[in-house]
């Protein structure tokens, strides 16, 4: 017999010893299902097969399949509704993954949460959520208090002898603090102590206490500067109406963007329009001074403007804000006095509420430098220096008024002489301290020229009684300080007592008259 037939007969043989079918080398005895190539072709068994899968792997989805157009045969893709109906679908579930993402975002690991249950497309295909995953805010087990609530007698304490226990015991103090902790505010991230005893000491809880509510004012104090402050190079939403409606209305053209920034304003460039209700000629470039709606510079900087005749009446510390619109109108009406007068300043074009606008100091959007960024030669810097003098005497015999903040840092260099600025803190010479911001001027002035190489100017002694045209004696500083005070004290008396100003100027010019 040959080796085929050998190999054809062995199927036949008896059965096979046990140690031969336990042997890891023998054959594996596979029972194989035979089917035709028909059978095999067919998609009819392809899709049965995959649909046997899906259920054995997902149970929920089969049964939302279900319906008359996801299963095979039924899926008619040339009706449009089936189509939007199969796209409304897929959107649902976009939008409710979306809405898990943001949930996931918000949340966080905060112990309150949100939901957005109420929103969800509620497909039960598409929800992910696991039995495993239980919130310990959705059970009724609190972690933080006690299985069975213990009962504080009237006496105070419980227990008898070395096991007594009284209100004020370590352990019992450390889990009520604990669980006053969720009392905080909810911005106020105080952890998750679920499985975990703690006992916070009495130090400790009041130092959470007091941190808690120090943030929380805080967070106040911010929301409250964001919403009604006018930041830096950045206006409120208030301030940008105004702005918005001086564009619309013709007045301005455009706002080209912010050119300086300081303690109390934002001054931005504006190219000038138009105004068919506007009597005064819009020059063609302007500057847009908005006075800060912030109160910290302004608390400090009530003497200017308490004591001033002018604005004494309506003065008051119960509406501060006020005071910005009153700070504001101030600066207009010492600039208007400034320009009569014939001054090199800011001209006066409007004003609404706490923003001014005047007209620019500068060429093509760049503003004049400031007299102490400017480099000048000994010549320029001398014709600087007199042309200060005569201002200072102008704005005081002339406009009744001191700068009070004069120095290099409020006064520019343009077309070859010397323009003020910053009139917003300006007085009166009768002002209760109105001598004292003089003699404060004159030493900005005289200390910055005397640095400038200026052989010509004069000390703050001899400035002040130049500009002033008192002729106050005094061989040093303090006495002639001293003779400042005496003065306005003496202007003070009078006011309390006549009810009235001394008077200011005589018909020729004159200085202010202070005698008795």
């Amino acid at each position: 017999m040959d080796s085929v037939g050998v190999a054809a007969a062995a199927p036949d043989a008896g059965p096979s010893p046990a140690w031969q079918s336990k042997c890891p080398w023998g054959a594996p005895s596979t029972t194989s299902i035979s089917c035709s190539l028909a059978d095999v072709m067919s998609e009819q068994l392809a899709k049965e097969l995959q649909l046997e899968e899906e259920n054995a792997a997902f149970p929920e989805v089969v049964a939302a399949a279900e319906g008359p157009f996801i299963t095979g045969e039924n899926v008619d893709t040339s009706s449009d509704l089936m189509l939007a109906q199969m796209l409304q679908m897929e959107f649902d579930r976009e939008y409710d993954a979306q809405l898990r993402r943001e949930e996931k975002k918000i949340n966080g690991d905060s112990k309150v949460s949100i939901s957005f249950e109420n929103y969800r497309k509620v497909h039960p295909y598409d929800s992910d959520s696991s039995e495993d995953e239980v919130d310990w805010q959705d059970t009724r087990h609190d972690p933080y208090r006690a299985d069975k609530p213990t009962t504080t007698p009237r006496r105070g304490f419980i227990g008898k002898g070395k096991d007594i226990t009284t209100k004020h015991d370590e352990v019992v103090c450390g889990r009520k603090n604990t669980a006053r902790m969720e009392n905080f505010a909810p911005e106020f991230q105080v952890g998750d102590g679920i499985g975990m005893d703690l006992k916070l000491s009495n130090q400790v809880f009041n130092a959470l206490k007091q941190h808690a509510y120090s943030e929380e004012r805080r967070s106040a104090r911010l929301h409250e500067k964001k919403e009604h402050s006018t930041a830096e190079k950045a206006v409120d939403p208030k301030t940008r109406l105004l702005l918005y409606k001086m564009v619309n209305s013709g007045m301005l053209e455009t706002i080209t963007g912010c050119i300086s920034t300081g303690k109390e304003s934002v001054v931005f460039h504006a190219y000038g329009g138009n105004s068919a209700t506007e009597d005064k000629v819009i020059p063609p470039e302007c500057a847009i001074k908005v006075f800060k709606t912030t109160l910290n510079e302004f608390k400090n900087r009530d003497k200017y403007i308490k004591d001033d005749y002018r604005f004494k009446d309506r003065f008051s510390k119960l509406n501060p804000r006020k005071i910005i619109r009153m700070w504001a109108e101030k600066e207009m009406h010492n600039l208007t006095r400034m320009q009569n007068a014939g001054i090199p300043c800011p001209q006066v074009v409007i004003l609404k509420k706490h923003v001014l606008v005047m007209s620019f100091i500068g060429q093509d959007q760049v503003p004049a430098p400031k007299l102490k960024d400017v480099t000048l030669s000994s010549e320029d810097m001398k014709k600087a220096y007199y042309q200060i003098l005569n201002m200072m005497q102008q704005l005081y015999r002339e406009c009744n008024l001191v700068h009070a903040d004069l120095s290099e840092y409020n006064m520019l260099w343009h077309d070859g002489k010397v323009w003020l600025i910053d009139v917003s803190q300006s007085v009166e010479p009768t002002h209760p301290h109105g001598l004292e911001f003089l003699f404060r001027d004159c030493r900005n002035v005289s200390q910055f020229f005397q640095k400038g190489g200026v052989a010509e100017a004069l000390n703050e002694r001899e400035l002040f009684n130049a500009v002033s045209g008192l002729n106050i004696t005094a061989d040093n500083e303090v006495d002639f300080q001293a003779e400042i005070e005496a003065l306005e004290k003496m202007n003070e008396d009078h006011v309390q007592n006549h009810g009235k100003k001394l008077s200011t100027f005589s018909s020729d010019g004159d200085p202010p008259i202070y005698d008795e």
